[in-house]
């Protein structure tokens, strides 16, 4: 009995708890949707300037819109069962009012000029944020002057800055389209002002600015002494300023403006004479648009579920933006990628659903037209290899034909459009990566080698050299700054998040601070002193993340804006920003929040 009593005895332990958290709400905003559209438990009717009532609950309108828990909790409205909106219309407020219900919205060209600014006033940002992606892909020479003024409108900053740069490096279009004889004095001003306009040649801005003030002549003829102040005339070509400027009606009755012509007379009558020191100002000083100005393109790649992409998209760092490029003729991963006379792109090898390739297409991006091209195939089909540019010769080298393992390598010379063999690795390779640095090929890793050897192109001789301190396959390579860094990749266990840098002069690899994610299979691209790594996979998951080292805080950055979608084994560049058309296309927008 006495063993009894102790196995029936309670046992003393913590009283138990279990968490459980709802993984969803949609389905309470369903119903919470259902009931305002029955006019069901509403205790507000919204009523906008023309004349539209809509329906809503006040606690929910509260709980998604600053500008509607002011109202309902600080305002008189608070007691009020009936609310006249101004400065919208019903269609505005109807959709805003459906997405704080459904968390879904589609904004088209005709919705978003009144969408903005509503969701401005409702203080609905993420809306606000999704006019503004849409209108930045919508951005083109017949709107881009409205697009801008709607974004310094509402405070969209980020669109403000976009638009106004895609003014910049588009002015010859721009200035053609009705928009821009709509731009008041000042932004007039500002405009050509402007260091970073991309024109073919002075002249182009002096034609439009005489055919602005044409448009309006009585209201505008009055400021055409300061727009003539803004631009760079001395540089215009003196046959032009004899036959255009010094005869152009509107410059002859103003005396501010002659002085104007005969200060670039004489700076092309110094500019004759040797010995005479020319006097400098703004007006003689070139213009420098855009400068050093990169962007990142990516190329192809897989994707999620292993699908292989034709699609490419592009980053620009000072506008914080993503924006889809041509697509692909062939989709295509694990090729090379490289840029030739800073305007050809070209996309070698690789393999598609089927084979692995040897073709290379090509896009130039200064085309009108620009779309991808089939151009010339390589000696050898090739996969997973290593790709770089010495003297407008294109190296291919290593990877894998489908078959086996390859030590070949090969170059193509731009100039004259002929390939040839040169000598043959001392290790086969394939993942591995490839920088150029001080015009020698420096082939890393690969296969889950750590080893490292050098190509001279004088000598067609390779050299081995230091070994890395870990075995890295699908590794991501970058040069900044004469130094060599091998980045990512993996051992076959481990995803290494480790990078490491090589200096010629030191002859030793060492380790720099790790990246924020591990990552094999990304690309890499060295932009303004930083090297940018893009997507791979991180074991588990294909990456959509960017994140950047600056050797100067020997520190890594995490981009905050995600590729449009993620990538392993894509093509990733740096090219001149300049050299980037933009395309006007029209698109439909569906936002929804999760």
């Amino acid at each position: 009995m006495q063993n009894m009593n102790q196995i029936l005895e309670p046992s003393r332990c913590e009283p138990a708890r279990y968490d459980y958290k709802k993984s969803s709400y949609a389905e309470i905003y369903d119903v919470l949707q259902s009931l305002r559209q029955d006019e069901i438990l509403c205790d507000i009717k919204l009523e906008t300037d023309d004349g539209g009532f809509i329906f809503g609950h006040k606690v929910v309108l509260a709980s998604a819109s600053p500008y509607f828990h002011a109202m309902f909790t600080n305002f008189s409205e608070k007691n009020q069962d009936l609310v006249t909106i101004r400065q919208l219309d019903y269609s505005a407020l109807q959709l805003l009012i459906d997405f704080v219900y459904s968390g879904k919205i589609s904004i088209t060209e005709k919705n978003v000029q009144i969408l903005l600014p509503a969701s401005n006033l409702l203080q609905l940002q993420e809306v606000k944020n999704a006019c503004c992606d849409f209108l930045q892909a919508q951005l083109c020479p017949t709107n881009v002057i409205g697009i801008n003024l709607l974004a310094d409108l509402h405070g969209c900053m980020q669109l403000s800055t976009s638009s106004e740069l895609y003014i910049q490096q588009h002015f010859s279009d721009v200035v053609e389209e009705e928009e821009f004889l709509s731009l008041s004095s000042e932004q007039i001003v500002k405009l050509i002002s402007s260091d970073e306009l991309t024109v073919p040649s002075e002249e182009k801005i002096f034609e439009s600015v005489i055919r602005w003030v044409k448009h309006d002549l009585d209201s505008r003829k009055r400021i055409l002494p300061q727009l003539i102040e803004h631009m760079h005339l001395p540089l215009t070509s003196k046959g032009y300023i004899l036959k255009n400027v010094v005869d152009e009606p509107l410059l002859n009755n103003c005396f501010k403006c002659k002085d104007y012509v005969l200060e670039a007379l004489r700076f092309h009558l110094l500019k004759s004479e040797e010995l005479i020191p020319i006097p400098h100002n703004i007006r003689t000083k070139p213009r420098q648009p855009g400068g050093t100005h990169k962007v990142i393109l990516v190329v192809g790649g897989l994707g999620i579920n292993r699908n292989i992409l034709n699609s490419t998209e592009w980053y620009d760092p000072k506008i914080n933006k993503w924006q889809y490029g041509p697509k692909m003729i062939t989709p295509r991963y694990a090729g090379g990628l490289v840029v030739v006379n800073d305007n050809f792109v070209l996309g070698l090898g690789g393999s598609n659903s089927k084979s692995t390739l040897q073709s290379i297409d090509g896009i130039d991006l200064t085309s009108e037209s620009s779309r991808w091209r089939p151009t010339y195939d390589m000696l050898v089909e090739r996969r997973w290899f290593g790709v770089g540019v010495i003297n407008n010769c294109i190296y291919a080298v290593g990877g894998h034909d489908g078959n086996s393992y390859l030590n070949s390598a090969e170059v193509f010379d731009c100039r004259t459009r002929k390939c040839h063999t040169i000598s043959n690795m001392f290790t086969k390779r394939f993942g591995h990566g490839l920088g150029v640095l001080n015009n020698l090929l420096y082939v890393v890793g690969g296969q889950f080698e750590k080893s490292v050897e050098c190509y001279h192109p004088s000598l067609d001789k390779w050299t081995p050299i230091a070994d890395m301190c870990v075995r890295r396959s699908a590794v991501g390579v970058g040069v900044v700054d004469d130094v060599l860094y091998a980045v990512g990749g993996c051992d076959g266990h481990q995803v290494w998040s480790s990078v490491e840098a090589y200096s010629p002069s030191t002859g030793v690899w060492t380790n720099i601070p790790d990246m924020h994610l591990c990552r094999r299979s990304a690309g890499v691209a060295v932009l303004d002193g930083l090297l940018y790594v893009v997507g791979g996979q991180d074991g588990a998951s294909v990456l959509d993340s960017v994140e950047y080292y600056n050797p100067n805080t020997n520190k890594w950055t995490m981009v905050t804006a995600s590729m449009n979608v993620a990538r392993r084994y894509a093509g990733v560049v740096a090219i001149d920003r300049s050299r980037v058309r933009m395309f006007c296309e029209k698109v439909f927008c569906t936002y929804s929040i999760n």
